[in-house]
């Protein structure tokens, strides 16, 4: 992995030549079908493909100060992995991609969101190139819209505290009966001296 850069640039120009070539090819490829909202930079250390915040200003939800990522490459130490976000929790998608590369006869090396390669020939570009139109940047921004609408932490947060503080009618029903079948103890009144105790004192 390439040491911190914060350019575009300076990340690739620490690569090898096998891997430079490899990047620049799935450069060209994202770019020319994510849809023109997307700009690259660099992202958590990798070469990062992010819908901005002047299309999207309330950025990522786990950190807003952050635009949204879309997609991502990175150089690790034993392979290179593309990041493709829009498939994470998209079933459909990640369905069809997986689909797409058994008919091809190449082999997917992905979890959630990961794709893992050692050599662009492992990747069947046109089926790539595919998968980024079929979720091109905006249409990306809708879903993940609807992903996480209602779903915020400070909602979350909102929710948690109200039903902790208003129990159901169910629940306050069921205390109140408990309370009322409680019956107050009654003071135990002191047994009577007898009259040989009463000689003694």
């Amino acid at each position: 992995m390439p040491p911190k850069v914060t350019t575009v640039s300076a990340y690739l120009n620490q690569l090898p030549a096998d891997r430079r070539a490899a990047f620049d090819a799935l450069r060209q490829l994202i770019l020319a079908n994510a849809g023109a909202e997307i700009e690259e930079g660099i992202a958590y250390g990798m070469i990062g493909y992010c819908i901005p915040h002047r299309i999207y200003p309330a950025g990522y939800h786990c950190n807003p100060a952050q635009p949204l990522p879309y997609a991502a490459l990175a150089s690790q130490k034993g392979y290179m992995s593309l990041h493709l976000m829009f498939c994470y929790g998209n079933e459909e998608l990640s369905q069809w991609l997986a689909a797409a590369f058994a008919k091809a006869g190449c082999k997917l090396d992905m979890g959630k969101a990961c794709l893992r390669f050692r050599s662009l020939d492992e990747l069947p570009l046109d089926i790539l190139a595919e998968c980024f139109r079929k979720a091109p940047a905006m249409a990306y921004l809708e879903r993940y819209q609807a992903m996480i609408s209602g779903t915020g932490k400070a909602k979350s947060t909102r929710t948690r505290s109200t039903t902790a503080s208003k129990p159901s009618a169910k629940t306050a029903a069921k205390a109140t009966s408990l309370r009322s079948a409680k019956k107050p103890r009654s003071k135990q009144a002191k047994p009577a001296r007898t009259t040989q105790q009463r000689r003694r004192k």
